[in-house]
Parts: C-alpha cells; structure tokens; sequence
C-alpha cells in the first residue's frame, strides 16, 4: 500500500520494502492479466499515487476498512481503501 500521511508509512512487506515503482509494477502486471481476460482485484490505499495509477483501464471502489493497529489508539478505527478492478 501507499502511506496515505508522513506518519503513517508502513510499507515494509519485504526487507526492501515496497515504493513507487513496485506500486507501478503490480499495476503492469494487473493490466497484462486483464488483457489476458484474467479477473484481477486489488485492495490498496486511497493515496493520491494509486488513484493516479489506477484511474485508467481500472473500476475504483472506495470501502471502509477497520485498523486495530495503530501506535496511537486514537487513530484505530476505519479508513477509506480503494478496491481496484
């Protein structure tokens, strides 16, 4: 995912983490599995960098989703994520 704030920048799912390019790069790979007639669906953050991606040649849903992690427990609960087909 994209961080959606400076604070919140998890983005650590491997020892090299995963940035901008990597963001580019699923989207590729999404793009080259729909034109192969594969149904792909994502779930991401709703940052402005992966709506830019994703606006063209993909439906973009917003849902609500629940965080119970958090440094600051005042700042659990829902966030907007964008589910991408």
């Amino acid at each position: 995912m994209a961080p959606l704030t400076a604070t919140s920048d998890f983005t650590k799912y491997t020892a090299e983490g995963f940035g901008p390019q990597d963001q580019k790069d699923l989207r590729d790979l999404a793009l080259r599995l729909k034109s192969r007639g594969v149904q792909v669906l994502l779930s991401n953050s709703s940052a402005p960098l992966i709506h830019d991606l994703y606006k063209d040649g993909f439906e973009i849903t917003e849902v609500s989703a629940k965080r119970n992690i958090a440094a600051d427990t005042a700042s659990r609960g829902a966030v907007t994520e964008f589910l991408i087909r």
